[in-house]
């Protein structure tokens, strides 16, 4: 996740001379723009069901993501990019989960849109303050489930599971929800990054940037929702 933060204003100057500075609405307008990328990308790969074009938006995507970190003043150019080649990824990986039938993916995308809803009146709210604390313990146990996602897939050629990561039951079931939760919590990180940009004056680009970290966030979420309604019905 593009989870940067930023620096209390007192200790850093973000704001370039002539470049303008990032603001809220700039912000979600560009997480508009991206999502409506992703869209038609995703409905082109959900008919067509190409493999190819699935796999390599997700490695293109995740090439895309490493080199945002590093030059985040790319972002207007690199989000964009993330944005369709990412939109493949989530048509074909839909597409693939609407053989379960009985509207799977309409269910999915209807609970992250939930979750989202519930997320950003918490942050609104402040019922789950982000300290710094707690943005170091959520970026861990996000990578935490990163790492055992690596190791599955590695473990994977050799025909070796990982237990209950991709079965059903009560404990793979158990599973699926606390991944959600900790995606779920990556949200506030999200929002608080957005609003500190503002705060701070940080560069224009950053609304791009954090923009892709809100769609990275939503699409992790929504693919684990659509793993967690697989393992229910199966």
């Amino acid at each position: 996740m593009l989870k940067n933060g930023f620096s209390s204003p007192a200790a850093t100057s973000y704001t370039t001379e002539g470049q303008g500075v990032m603001t809220v609405q700039g912000a979600i307008n560009k997480t508009f723009i991206l999502f409506g990328i992703m869209l038609i990308t995703a409905a082109f790969n959900f008919q067509l069901q190409s493999p190819v074009l699935m796999i390599g938006g997700a490695i293109i995507g995740l090439i895309l993501v490493i080199v945002n970190v590093f030059k985040k003043e790319y972002s207007p150019l690199i989000a964009p990019a993330y944005a369709a080649v990412e939109g493949l990824l989530v048509g074909g990986v839909s597409g693939m989960y609407a053989g379960y039938g009985g509207g799977i993916v309409v269910q999915a995308i209807s609970l992250t849109l939930l979750v989202l809803f519930i997320m950003l009146v918490i942050h609104k709210t402040g019922i789950i303050p982000v300290t710094n604390q707690f943005r170091t313990g959520v970026v861990m146990a996000t990578g935490a489930i990163a790492l055992l996602y690596v190791v599955s897939f590695v473990l994977g050629f050799f025909g070796i599971q990982v237990p209950y990561l991709h079965q059903g039951g009560t404990i793979g079931i158990l599973l699926s929800l606390g991944i959600i939760a900790i995606a779920s919590l990556n949200l506030l990180l999200d929002f608080d990054m957005i609003v500190k940009g503002e705060q701070y004056g940080a560069p224009k680009y950053m609304e791009w940037f954090s923009a892709m970290g809100l769609m990275i966030t939503l699409i992790w979420l929504y693919f684990e929702i659509l793993r967690l309604l697989g393992k229910v019905r199966n």
